[in-house]
C-alpha cells in the first residue's frame, strides 16, 4: 500500500464476530461509534458449544431486542432443569426473576448470526473472510493504532482503529501480539465430545453427574438435542483411543447415568461428534494502549459448567460501557468488574472439572455455583438496567 493512501479509520476494530465480538460490535454501534468487525470464517458457520445461556444472557438478550428473534428461528423455551446425581433426579422449574422466566439455548449458527445481523443494522461494518495478519502500532509509543488484515482474496490491506479489540477465542491472536499474559490459570481441565441428536424427548436442560463423567442434554433448535459427555482429561486421552468419536459419547453419557446412555444410544445423531481434548482455563491482562480483549480471548474456564457465552454476553456490555468513556481507566475498570463477577465462577468451575468429589459434595459446589450467579444477575440488573446500550 502507498504511503500516500491512509488506511481506513474506524473507533473500534473487533476482530471476531461470534457472539463475544458481534455483541460488542453491536453495543457500540448502537451508541454511534464506527465500528468495523472481522472474522476469518464464512458467515453463518456453526461452532462447537454448549451453548445453554443462563439467565444473565437470556436478561440481556431480551433488554437488547434480540429474543424474540431466537424464538421466531425455533429456538424452544427452556422452562426446566434437572440435575442428576447418579440415580437422584432433582427437577427444578425456572422460576420467574429478572423478568426472565425461561431460558434458551439457540445453536451458534442461530445466535451468532442474529448477533451480526443486529450489529450491521445498527451500523458496523462486518466482514467475514477476513483474517487479521498482524497489529499496527505507533513507533513512538508501542500505541496498537489499526491491524494489517487479509480479505477474500488474499490481498493485504490495513485499517486504523481507536481500539483494536480481540474477540477471537481462547488462542487469540490479538492477545498473542500484544503479549497479554494469563494472571490465573485453571488446574484441572476435562475432555469433552459434542453432538447433536433426535428424537430425545425435550424436558428442559438435563445435566448428569457420576464421580467419573458428566454429561447433558439440551434442547435447541430443530428439534435437536445438543448433547455433551465429559470426563477428567487423563482418562479422555485413554478412552479416545479406543472408541470412535461417536461411540465415546455414548460411553460418556453411560457412564455419567446409564439410563441417559441407553437413550442416547437409540437417538438419531443429526451431525458428526466434535471431540475437545481440553484446555485449562485462563484469566488474561485484558486491555492495554489501544487494545483490550473479551470473551474467551480474556477469560477462558472448563465448559463443564456452560457459563461461556453468559460471560461473554455479560463481558460485551461492561467493555461497550468502557470503550465509549474513552480512557485507559475506564478500561482497567472493565477488567476488574469482569474479575469481581468471575473469579468464583472461575475457581467453583475448576473445582467441579477436577472430579475430586463425591456426590454429595458436587451438589454443594452447585449450591455455591447457583448463589454466585444470583450475585451477578443482582449486579447485571443494576449496573445495566439504566444502560444507553439497550435496544
Amino acid at each position: 500500500m502507498s504511503d500516500r493512501i491512509k488506511p481506513d479509520h474506524f473507533d473500534a476494530l473487533i476482530v471476531g464476530a461470534r457472539c463475544a465480538g458481534a455483541a460488542t460490535a453491536m453495543l457500540l454501534s448502537r451508541a454511534g461509534l464506527k465500528v468495523l468487525v472481522v472474522d476469518r470464517d464464512e458467515p453463518g458457520t456453526d461452532t462447537m458449544s454448549t451453548h445453554a445461556l443462563m439467565r444473565g444472557a437470556v436478561m440481556q438478550l431480551d433488554r437488547w431486542g434480540l429474543l424474540d428473534g431466537l424464538l421466531a428461528d425455533g429456538t424452544p423455551k427452556v422452562r426446566k432443569t434437572t440435575f442428576h446425581y447418579g440415580t437422584q433426579a432433582l427437577p427444578l422449574d425456572i422460576r420467574p426473576g429478572f423478568g426472565v422466566d425461561f431460558l434458551v439455548a439457540p445453536r451458534r449458527s442461530v445466535l451468532d448470526a442474529q448477533l451480526v445481523e443486529a450489529a450491521r443494522a445498527s451500523g458496523a461494518e462486518v466482514r467475514h473472510r477476513t483474517a487479521l495478519r498482524k497489529l499496527l502500532r505507533d513507533a513512538d509509543t508501542g500505541r496498537v493504532t489499526g491491524a494489517e488484515l487479509s480479505g477474500p482474496n488474499g490481498k493485504t490491506y490495513r485499517v486504523s482503529a481507536g481500539i483494536s479489540i480481540g474477540a477471537d477465542g481462547r488462542r487469540s491472536s490479538v492477545a498473542r501480539q500484544v503479549g497479554a499474559e494469563a494472571y490465573a490459570a485453571s488446574s484441572h481441565k476435562t475432555g469433552c465430545v459434542y453432538g447433536y441428536f433426535e428424537g430425545i424427548p425435550d424436558d428442559g436442560y438435563r445435566w448428569f453427574y457420576d464421580e467419573s463423567a458428566s454429561a447433558g442434554a439440551i434442547p435447541t433448535n430443530g428439534g435437536a438435542h445438543c448433547v455433551f459427555g465429559a470426563v477428567p482429561d487423563g482418562a479422555f486421552r485413554a478412552l479416545r483411543t479406543a472408541y470412535k468419536p461417536s461411540e465415546l459419547l455414548v460411553e460418556l453419557a453411560a457412564r455419567a447415568n446409564p439410563g441417559f446412555g441407553a437413550l442416547l444410544a437409540e437417538a438419531a445423531p443429526v451431525s458428526h461428534p466434535i471431540v475437545f481434548t481440553g484446555a485449562h482455563g485462563h484469566m488474561r491482562q485484558s486491555f492495554g494502549p489501544g487494545w483490550a480483549l473479551v470473551g474467551d480471548a480474556g477469560y477462558f474456564k472448563d465448559p463443564l459448567t456452560a457459563h461461556g457465552i453468559t460471560d461473554a454476553l455479560r463481558d460485551a456490555e461492561i467493555l461497550a460501557d468502557a470503550v465509549i468513556v474513552g480512557s485507559d481507566q475506564a478500561l482497567a475498570a472493565f477488567q476488574r468488574q469482569r474479575d469481581a463477577l468471575s473469579r468464583e465462577l472461575f475457581d467453583i468451575t475448576d473445582q467441579i472439572a477436577s472430579f475430586d468429589w463425591n456426590l454429595r459434595d458436587l451438589q454443594g459446589l452447585h449450591k455455591r455455583l447457583n448463589d454466585t450467579m444470583k450475585r451477578e444477575q443482582r449486579w447485571m440488573e443494576t449496573a445495566f438496567v439504566n444502560s444507553k446500550l439497550a435496544a
